[in-house]
């Protein structure tokens, strides 16, 4: 039986079929039959396929790809974040590796409000006191351990990006144009301005950049193994920078650190099964509460540019932030009602006062379970992610950052690591929006050891059992919508996998109460009857950096679509 069309939005899509120009892939996807990495810079996904080549697995190729990041995409990549690792196992198995930041034990929960109660601007996000614990090396070594093919070494892992570091490799154009752009940030502290902007003189494109700091640190990592990190010199010197510049880090709470492996979350759309990241993510629950909310609905029959469909993602979109910006928190310290959330018949309430020709505005989308005020703030656009398939039937899709550009700008003398600024994810006022409009609640307000509430939604989708597609984003609170387009330009538009990355996205996340749109991505004939609906429009430049994979089953092909809107980025197979 046909699923039933949404009573009155086809009015706009007949007649914009016609005028809305077609999404062509800007380039061809990356064919490969062995193993494939797709990551934001070229050398990364190379040293990841340089580990494949040895014998090594998806997730042994994740962690040396994500290690390299953190030498060739400093903006983003790290061994001073955190982030997420969903991975899929040839025998069907799913699981995901939370190695989110946590709050030193010195933390509380008013530590960056002034007498009068307010947040002291920039005293979160910049400087010594903005880092949580890293996890980037504890979490990828539980990978290693535990999901690795156990044919490469640790120290096979972190050669590439030793060799990158110490050796040097080429600036990209935009690398070179970042760091200048992140002159103010860096230039504060002695330590970022020597090596991320040479003195003063940057670093221009094409020339060959060395780390040796960095270099040096990844050769104690080889040497001495990923602990070296939280308990030999490299945590050493973290805590004695800390505590010569009043940051909060101990060299107990670098001890301390421990990711958690965690259940992903299972949902289904269309008889297709997803799996994705639980909290303390909130990428998950709102990926899924959108699906759910589409799934009774003809979405194909809309057409992919039409205003009824953009008008109809970003109602769905605004009732799921509306509810995370009321429920979601780190689930070890906050009860989080997953299941409510996720629950059919509520999924159907939430979409009950769903008005097929006008804009809900935002102050009339209340929080489907009752008043609770749990939410967060949200990490910063600047979150790299990769995917990686091998040719056995693993997978890893990964999400981590530094929060902002550059993380807090703090370079730890000696060991060339930039540190995170994810503090600033947690709430610093209860109640009050943060600078990005987002709503900040009791559920994620800071506490000792505490992980902050994230955006990011490294995801995989499967048909009849088999992995299909291996995918997730950057862009703080975009992240979420920029998944569920590559998703949903799959299942229901039915694109190849580089077709529905290329395609035109829009965000909307409850407040601001605005559509976020690309620049030049709706037709303008749709652009101008969701205005006539009552949005306002804001175009907002490049909207993520969705580095996929599809998989065919039915040729073997394992196949890359890399991100245009990242002129950096490279998927790279074999």
């Amino acid at each position: 039986m046909p699923r039933p069309a949404i009573r009155g939005c086809l009015r706009f899509s007949v007649a914009l079929a016609a005028t809305a120009a077609p999404t062509q892939a800007q380039h061809a996807a990356v064919e490969a039959r062995h193993g494939l990495v797709a990551s934001a810079h070229a050398l990364a996904s190379q040293a990841g396929v340089e580990i494949l080549r040895k014998g090594g697995n998806a997730v042994d190729a994740a962690v040396a790809t994500g290690m390299a990041l953190d030498v060739v995409y400093p903006v983003a990549g790290n061994l001073g974040g955190g982030g997420f690792m969903l991975i899929h196992l040839a025998d069907g198995r799913n699981t995901v590796i939370d190695y989110r930041e946590t709050a030193p034990a010195s933390a509380v929960r008013d530590m960056y409000l002034g007498h009068d109660g307010k947040p002291i601007q920039g005293l979160s996000t910049c400087g010594w006191n903005a880092s949580g614990v890293p996890g980037t090396v504890a979490g990828f070594a539980m990978a290693v351990e535990r999901y690795g093919s156990h044919k490469v070494s640790w120290s096979d892992l972190c050669e590439p990006a030793r060799r990158l570091a110490a050796e040097g490799f080429p600036v990209s154009a935009g690398t070179a144009e970042g760091l200048r752009s992140a002159e103010a940030s860096l230039g504060r502290f002695s330590e970022s301005r020597r090596i991320y902007l040479a003195r003063g003189s940057y670093h221009r494109a094409g020339e060959t950049w060395v780390q040796e700091d960095l270099g040096r640190t990844f050769a104690r990592l080889q040497k001495n193994g990923p602990r070296e990190f939280y308990e030999g010199e490299t945590a050493r010197r973290i805590a004695e920078a800390m505590a010569a510049n009043g940051g909060n880090i101990t060299l107990a709470d670098l001890k301390g650190y421990r990711p958690v492996e965690r259940a992903p979350l299972v949902g289904a759309y269309r008889g297709y099964a997803i799996a994705t990241v639980p909290p303390p993510s909130s990428g998950g629950v709102a990926l899924l509460q959108m699906l759910g909310m589409l799934e009774p609905l003809d979405v194909g029959s809309l057409g992919r540019d039409s205003t009824a469909k953009y008008h109809l993602f970003a109602e769905v979109m605004k009732r799921a932030f509306r509810d995370r910006a009321e429920y979601l928190g780190d689930p070890d310290f906050v009860e989080v009602p997953v299941q409510r959330l996720l629950d059919p018949s509520y999924l159907r309430g939430r979409m009950a006062d769903f008005d097929p020709g006008r804009a809900t505005p935002a102050e009339a989308v209340r929080p489907g379970l009752g008043r609770y005020v749990a939410a967060a703030r949200h990490e910063s656009a600047e979150t790299t992610h990769f995917s990686v398939a091998d040719a056995a039937g693993n997978a890893v899709s990964n999400t981590y950052t530094l929060n902002g550009a550059f993380g807090s700008c703090v370079t730890i003398p000696g060991t060339g690591i930039l540190m995170n600024n994810q503090m600033d994810d947690f709430t610093s006022a209860i109640g009050a929006p943060n600078l990005f409009g987002l709503i900040q609640g009791e559920a994620n307000a800071i506490a000792p050891g505490k992980r902050p509430l994230s955006s990011m939604t490294p995801t995989f989708v499967f048909r009849d059992g088999g992995l299909i597609l291996v995918t997730g984003s950057p862009g703080g609170p975009t992240i979420i919508n920029t998944v569920l387009q590559v998703i949903t330009n799959v299942i229901d538009f039915h694109m190849a996998v580089q077709d529905a990355v290329d395609a035109p996205r829009i965000n909307e996340q409850w407040m601001p109460d605005v559509i976020g749109c690309e620049g030049h991505g709706l037709p303008p004939d749709t652009a101008a009857g969701l205005r006539a609906e009552g949005y306002t429009l804001d175009e907002t430049g490049r909207q993520g950096d969705a580095e996929s994979i599809g998989l065919d089953p039915r040729n073997q092909l394992i196949l890359g679509a890399s991100d245009p809107r990242n002129s950096g980025a490279k998927a790279v197979g074999y």
